[in-house]
């Protein structure tokens, strides 16, 4: 008989965040809440090293693992989005979809653009990475 064994891949969704300076944990369970009624849940969540502590609050709301990304890093990815405001700011065109593209690792894919919360304080994005297994 034949090899008859597949290859079954996983994935893991993560959301990144990217957020105005004064923002508050609401905006970002908004933007969150908005994002996975869209997507579907996410399995962690990420943020700049420098914007780190207001996520790693969401996550202990949510029960959520929280992902660190360099700030340095953030120009190395390709994003949707390019906000000059951003660009000018962080390197990059949208820090939320770098975020999430970062954390979720090399050959991760962004989802969709960001979304922005209802108040404008706060974006998120969500990418996926595909695990084979073996």
């Amino acid at each position: 008989m034949g090899d008859s064994r597949t290859v079954a891949s996983d994935s893991i969704a993560v959301a990144g965040f990217g957020f105005r300076r004064g923002a508050r944990l609401a905006p970002l369970i908004d933007a969150l809440e908005r994002i996975e009624a869209q997507y579907g849940a996410v399995d962690r969540l990420a943020a700049a090293q420098s914007m780190l502590p207001l996520v790693q609050a969401l996550g202990r709301v949510r029960g959520i693992a929280v992902i660190a990304v360099a700030d340095a890093a953030l120009p190395t990815a390709t994003t949707i989005t390019h906000s000059r405001h951003s660009v000018q700011a962080r390197g990059t065109g949208s820090v939320a979809e770098a975020v999430a593209l970062l954390a979720a690792g090399p050959g991760a894919v962004l989802i969709g653009p960001r979304l922005i919360s209802t108040d404008r304080m706060a974006t998120v994005a969500v990418a996926r990475s595909f695990i084979e297994a073996p």
